[in-house]
C-alpha cells in the first residue's frame, strides 16, 4: 500500500464513522423520545427489559447511548438498579443489528434480487431519496427521514472504500504477521478493546473488522478474540458517563462491564477447551463479514441467556465493588427529583425535552398547589400551612433556576421543530409559573395580617372574593392544561376568562368604596383586599402570557400586542366572554 491508498483508508473510515454518528442521531430524533420513554417505563421484568434493551439498541444503533442512558435513568431514581440490569442485556444484543447490515455487503451472486440486497446496490438510491427529502421537502419529519438515509449512505460508501483501500494488505507479509500476533487471545482481546474504547462504539470497531476480512487474511483464530475485546471496550463509554453519578449509576456501569468481562473470560476458556479437544478447523479459515456477524450475536445472546437466571448475582457483584460508606448521607427526596433534569440525557435531545418537559409539569403543579392552599387560608389561617406554601414557593424558584439552565444548554442541541417549538414555549413560561406561586405567598401575606390583627373581611366580601377566587382557579387551571397539551385551539378561551377577572376585580373594588362610604368597612381592610385582588389580577395575567406564548410560538406570530388586539377584535372573543360572564356573578 502506498500513501495514497492510506489517504483513501482513513477517507473511508472518516466515512463510516461519520454516516453512523448522522443515522443513529437521526434515529433517535425521528423516535421523538418514544423508545426512551417505554425504555424508561416498561422494565416490570427483567424478560421484557432485555427484549427493550435489544429493542432501543437496534433502532439506535448504539449499545453504548442505551447504556448512558440507563446509567442517566438509574442516577436520577426513574429506574432500579435492578431493571438496569436487564436492558443492559439486551442493548448487548441489539447492537448485534449494525453487524448484520454491514455482512450484507458480503453478498455474492448474479442473482439480480440478490444483488439488490447488497448495500453497494441501494445505498445510492437511498442517498438520493435523503438528499431529495433533505433539499425539496420542509416537513421536519421527512428531513429526519432523509437524514437517516443519507447518513445509511454514507457509512456503507465508507465501508466500501475502507473495503477497497485494505484489498492490497493481502499481498503484504507484514500486516499478515501482525494480525498473526492477534491470534493470541490475550493480544487480541487487549487490541479489540483498544480499538473500541478509542472510538467509543463496538458496532464501529466490528465494521471496521468486518472491511479488513475482505483481505482473506484474518482468519476465525484473529476475529474471535478482537470480538471479545470489542465487548469490553464498548463499556468505556458508559463508565466515562457514570464519572460524578451516584452509586447506583456508578454501579448500572460496572453491571455493563462485568457482564462483558465476565462473559469474555467464561466464553473464550469454555471455547479454548473444546477446541483443545475437537481441535476446530474453522479457526484457520477466513472469517468473512457475515461470519464476525455471527460471531458477534452468539457471543452476546449466549451471554445473555447464561446470566439472565442471574441477574441479581451481577447487581450484588456491582454493589460488592461500589460500596455504600457509613459516612454518606443519602440525597433528599427534593434533591432526587430534580435529577431527572440529567446532563447525560442531553446526548439525546428528544428525551431530554421530554424530560423537560416533565420538570416543567411539576413545576406548574407546584405553583397551582401553593396557590390553592394560600386561597384557603385567606379568613381561617394557619402557620403550618402558610409555612407550605413558602415551601413550595422555595421549591418552584429552584425549578426555575435548574429547568432554564437545563432548557438553554439544550435549546443549543440539533432538535425536531417540535421539540424546538416545545423548549420555546417552557423557557417563556416557566417566569410565569414562578411568579404565580409568588402571588401565592403574597395572598398568604395579607391572610397572615388579617390573623395578626383579628380582623375579618364580612361575610358580603368574602362570597365576591370566593367569587374571584374561584375563576382565579379555574383560569389557572386551564392554563396548566393548555401548556401540558400544548392546545393552541383551547388557548383562546384564556383571554376571555382574564378579561372576565379584571372586571370581577374592578367591580369589587367599586364595592369596597360604597361600603367604605357606608362605613361598614375601614381603609385599612381595603388596602388588605386590594392586595389580594391585586395579586388575583396579576396571577391572570401571567396564565394570558402563557396562553399568548404558546399560541404565538405554534403558529410562528412574534408581536403580542398585534396578536392581543387581534382576539380582542375576534367575534368568538366576545361570545366566551359573555357565556362566562353568567358562571362568575357576584352575589
Amino acid at each position: 500500500m502506498d500513501f495514497f491508498s492510506f489517504l483513501t483508508l482513513f477517507g473511508g473510515l472518516a466515512m463510516f464513522l461519520y454516516g453512523m454518528q448522522v443515522m443513529g442521531d437521526g434515529l433517535a430524533k425521528v423516535s421523538g423520545g418514544k423508545l426512551e420513554r417505554i425504555l424508561e417505563n416498561l422494565t416490570s421484568s427483567t424478560v421484557k427489559a432485555v427484549l427493550l434493551g435489544a429493542g432501543v439498541t437496534a433502532v439506535i444503533q448504539s449499545s453504548s447511548a442505551t447504556t448512558v442512558m440507563v446509567v442517566g435513568f438509574v442516577n436520577s431514581g426513574i429506574m432500579k438498579l435492578s431493571q438496569a440490569v436487564g436492558v443492559i442485556m439486551g442493548a448487548n444484543i441489539g447492537t448485534t443489528a449494525t453487524s448484520w447490515i454491514l455482512s450484507l455487503a458480503g453478498i455474492e451472486s448474479e442473482n439480480f434480487f440478490l444483488r439488490l440486497l447488497k448495500p453497494s446496490s441501494f445505498a445510492p438510491i437511498l442517498a438520493l431519496i435523503g438528499v431529495v427529502f433533505l433539499l425539496f421537502t420542509k416537513s421536519t419529519k421527512k428531513k429526519d427521514i432523509g437524514t437517516i438515509m443519507v447518513g445509511f449512505a454514507v457509512l456503507m460508501f465508507g465501508m466500501e472504500t475502507m473495503s477497497g483501500a485494505v484489498k492490497p494488505l493481502a499481498e503484504v507479509p507484514e500486516f499478515t504477521n501482525i494480525l498473526l500476533k492477534f491470534s493470541n487471545p490475550v493480544l487480541g482481546i487487549i487490541a479489540g478493546a483498544v480499538l473500541t474504547a478509542v472510538i467509543q462504539s463496538s458496532s464501529a470497531s466490528v465494521g471496521i473488522l468486518q472491511a479488513l476480512c475482505v483481505t482473506g487474511a484474518v482468519r476465525y483464530s484473529v476475529a474471535l478474540p478482537i470480538i471479545m475485546g470489542q465487548n469490553i471496550g464498548t463499556c468505556v463509554t458508559a463508565l466515562l458517563s457514570a464519572i460524578g453519578a451516584n452509586k447506583n449509576a456508578k454501579r448500572a456501569a460496572m453491571v455493563h462491564l462485568y457482564f462483558n468481562l465476565i462473559g469474555t473470560i467464561v466464553f473464550m476458556c469454555a471455547f479454548y477447551l473444546i477446541n483443545s479437544v475437537v481441535h476446530l478447523e474453522i479457526l484457520n479459515e477466513a472469517a468473512g463479514p457475515a461470519g464476525i456477524a455471527v460471531i458477534h450475536s452468539i457471543f452476546n445472546v449466549t451471554a445473555t441467556i447464561l446470566w439472565l437466571p442471574f441477574s441479581g448475582v451481577l447487581e450484588k457483584l456491582a454493589c460488592l465493588t461500589i460500596r455504600d460508606s457509613k459516612e454518606e448521607t443519602e440525597m433528599s427526596g427534593e434533591d432526587q427529583e430534580f435529577m431527572i433534569l440529567e446532563s447525560r440525557f442531553l446526548e439525546k435531545p428528544a428525551f431530554a425535552v421530554e424530560q423537560g418537559r416533565n420538570a416543567a409539569r411539576r413545576m406548574a403543579n407546584e405553583s397551582h398547589k401553593a396557590l390553592r392552599l394560600a386561597l384557603s387560608l385567606v379568613g381561617h389561617y394557619e402557620e403550618e400551612m402558610a409555612e407550605r406554601v413558602n415551601k413550595m414557593e422555595a421549591k418552584v424558584d429552584r425549578y426555575e433556576d435548574e429547568l432554564g439552565t437545563y432548557l438553554v444548554k439544550l435549546s443549543h442541541k440539533d432538535l425536531s421543530e417540535h421539540d424546538s417549538h416545545s423548549v420555546s414555549i417552557m423557557l417563556h413560561c416557566i417566569g410565569d409559573f414562578e411568579r404565580i406561586s409568588d402571588h401565592a405567598v403574597n395572598i398568604v401575606e395579607s391572610a397572615q395580617e388579617l390573623y395578626e390583627k383579628g380582623a375579618s373581611f364580612s361575610q358580603k366580601a368574602m362570597e365576591e372574593l370566593g367569587v374571584l377566587s374561584q375563576a382565579v382557579e379555574d383560569i389557572v387551571q386551564l392554563t396548566y392544561y393548555v401548556f401540558d397539551k400544548q392546545d393552541v385551539k383551547l388557548a383562546e378561551k384564556i383571554e376571555p376568562l382574564e378579561e372576565l377577572i379584571d372586571e370581577l376585580s374592578q367591580e369589587l373594588k367599586r364595592r369596597h368604596v360604597k361600603r367604605l362610604q357606608a362605613g361598614t368597612c375601614t381603609i385599612e381592610m381595603g388596602f388588605v383586599l386590594s392586595d389580594i385582588t391585586t395579586s388575583l389580577e396579576r396571577i391572570a395575567d401571567h396564565c394570558s402570557n402563557i396562553g399568548v406564548c404558546i399560541t404565538q410560538v405554534r403558529e410562528d406570530l412574534y408581536d403580542t400586542h398585534s396578536h392581543l388586539d387581534d382576539v380582542a377584535a375576534d367575534a368568538s372573543f366576545r361570545q366566551n366572554l359573555e357565556e362566562i360572564r353568567g358562571q362568575y356573578v357576584l352575589p
